[in-house]
């Protein structure tokens, strides 16, 4: 019999993925919201919430499972339908334990010492200081963002007072949306007297970086694959996420056996997840940043690639109530990484490669998949596809036998692609 499975904010690419599974055939997607009604900073969660229920009433047949990929407001959303149509899920209070900065953190220092200091800053404060106990360099986030916007690393007084500025102004953007979450959980007095929109301080710490991907069904966490986040030198934004992991392998033991412990403490079950961490290879000291109650879906191409069968499906079966069992090593490739073709200065955008060119290098290079994430005519400080720092033009997804290969893929992809920016 065949399952329908309801996917917030499906997009093409992972439409394709997802019907690439071996067990696709078993099962019917439907879209269920669009992306651009499900995006971070342009969202209602109530909204949301209704236009969801009403979509999902209407569906003439049953519904078998409700899930996404995306980060809030898609994570919020997935537990309160998921109960009102009596799914399997993970409860909203361990989603909203994740993925309130400040809380997750106290939560996480109950099980692990791999935490930075960390503390709350005052945004209405003037001037603005550090928490007791922190001195710069630090970073300055939201309780609640989503990649890296607004999130700042200040080493001075005059770069706090400028980030803090920045956050102030654009708090509320994310923080009223998720104000409506933080309402329907009972929250602990610590965290209900700050709130959605407030800011944390933490120690800035470094090495390299890396993500867990994993699950956990009904008791045991599981980790299924570690991957590398490798920045441009001398930034903190990313140029390429790789799998499989570099790191020794008794450091991905480290970093898994706290993503294990984290996981149970946070209470999440029936749902993957992904957990960042740094780690210092000479010291062998791990520093966990952050947790998602979710899968990076960044790291699909990744997984299918080496592992012959994406992580998509860990995220299917869980929905639909049962255990995943994902392959190792049996995939295509013996690498793969997802590349992140950047621009550090604004500037509007005047041309970018035809469907055409793109066509004819995937076809030429072979084993890559090039997607464009600007536009003709877009002012790139104006587009979703940045940070704090840079803007995002292209993600290339490139497969190989070789880190050698891996890297000749991707430059020769960089230089065929033409750009055309007009500065400021």
């Amino acid at each position: 019999m065949t399952e329908n499975v309801f996917v917030l904010g499906l997009d093409e690419g992972n439409e394709e993925l997802l019907r690439r599974l071996p067990d696709a055939a078993d099962y019917r997607f439907h879209a269920l919201l669009k992306v651009e009604d499900l995006r971070i900073g342009y969202t209602d969660f109530r909204r949301c919430l209704e236009e969801a229920r009403q979509q999902l009433d209407a569906f003439d047949g049953p519904v078998d499972a409700v899930t996404g990929y995306w980060d809030f407001p898609v994570t919020s959303l997935i537990p309160v339908l998921c109960e009102r149509y009596g799914l399997p899920s993970t409860s909203l209070e361990s989603i909203v334990k994740c993925e309130h900065k400040y809380w997750s953190r106290l939560e996480q220092t109950k099980v692990t010492d791999a935490c930075p200091r960390f503390g709350l800053v005052d945004l209405a404060a003037t001037p603005p200081r550090l928490p007791d106990g922190l001195e710069f360099p630090v970073w300055l986030k939201p309780v609640k963002s989503t990649s890296s916007k607004l999130a700042y690393q200040v080493g001075n007084e005059k770069e706090l007072a400028s980030a803090v500025g920045e956050i102030r102004a654009g708090v509320a953007q994310v923080g009223g949306p998720f104000d409506a979450v933080l309402r329907r959980v009972s929250l602990p007095p610590e965290v209900a007297d700050v709130g959605a929109q407030a800011c944390l301080a933490e120690e800035a710490v470094c090495g390299a970086q890396v993500t867990v991907e994993g699950y956990r069904h009904h008791h045991e966490p599981h980790v299924y694959g570690v991957v590398d986040s490798v920045c441009y030198p001398g930034t903190s934004c990313f140029l390429r996420y790789q799998y499989p992991s570099t790191l020794p392998a008794h450091l991905q033991r480290r970093v898994s056996d706290v993503a294990k412990a984290v996981v149970a403490r946070m209470g999440l079950r029936s749902t993957t997840f992904d957990i960042e961490f740094f780690v210092d290879t000479a010291s062998d000291r791990v520093w966990l940043l952050e947790v998602n109650p979710r899968l990076s879906q960044s790291h699909a191409r990744l997984f299918e690639a080496v592992d012959s069968m994406s992580h998509l499906h860990c995220m299917v079966t869980l929905a639909l109530g049962r255990p995943p069992h994902m392959p190792r090593g049996e995939g295509r490739a013996a690498v793969a990484a997802k590349w992140f073709v950047r621009r550090f200065t604004d500037g509007v955008v005047r041309r970018v490669p035809s469907p055409e060119e793109i066509e004819k290098l995937e076809r030429e290079v072979g084993d890559v998949v090039i997607d464009l994430t600007t536009e003709r005519g877009a002012r790139l400080s104006e587009q979703y596809a940045r940070d704090s720092y840079s803007y995002e033009l292209a993600d290339i997804h490139v497969s190989a036998d070789s880190q050698q290969e891996l890297v000749d893929k991707y430059e020769r992809c960089v230089s065929a692609l033409r750009f055309e920016i007009d500065d400021g």
